[in-house]
């Protein structure tokens, strides 16, 4: 790149725009690292077909086909649905502990929560919403004065705009 270039490249990519960019670099980054790591670590997400369908600053979006998680009445198995918000609650709190900095093998559900709205009929979408940055300041000042620190997790199976459980849970991480 050629001087000017980089001069009005800079002028052009305000500094939301740069962290915006780094957020979808190392968030890409970070969604194969968590794809690996649920399928080699946590047999049943592979068994499921779970997968990571986006992450960024707002929700991490995961997914798993009807087909494999379905019950005798044609709609998607309970366990399976319980499944979904636990783990991608999990997910949630681990890619936090990563950008963190913070390579904790040792995140726990301490307290979770469901509720059943109305049966599963697709596909199995789970949206689970990120903490605020206050929420996420006071977990990394919990980490590092105490070693530990909890983090309440909220996450929804949607389908058709329509809610159909509701969870919210409770992970511990400890450094």
């Amino acid at each position: 790149m050629t001087e000017i270039v980089k001069a009005r490249f800079s002028i052009i990519l305000s500094i939301y725009d740069y962290n915006f960019i780094h957020f979808i670099i190392i968030g890409s980054i970070l969604i194969k690292k968590l794809q690996d790591k649920l399928h080699n670590e946590i047999p049943l997400t592979k068994l499921m077909n779970i997968s990571i369908e986006e992450y960024n600053e707002k929700e991490l979006i995961t997914k798993a086909p009807l087909d494999i998680n379905i019950n005798d009445k044609g709609t998607a198995f309970g366990g399976s649905l319980s499944t979904m918000t636990i783990i991608s609650s999990w997910s949630m709190s681990w890619l936090i502990s990563q950008e963190l900095n913070i390579d904790s093998k040792n995140i726990v559900v301490i307290k979770n929560e469901n509720s059943y709205k109305k049966p599963v009929t697709k596909d199995i979408y789970c949206y689970t919403i990120k903490p605020s940055i206050d929420e996420i300041e006071k977990v990394a000042k919990k980490l590092k004065e105490k070693g530990s620190a909890s983090l309440k997790i909220k996450s929804s199976i949607i389908e058709d705009n329509e809610t159909c459980v509701d969870f919210e849970g409770v992970y511990v991480i400890k450094v």
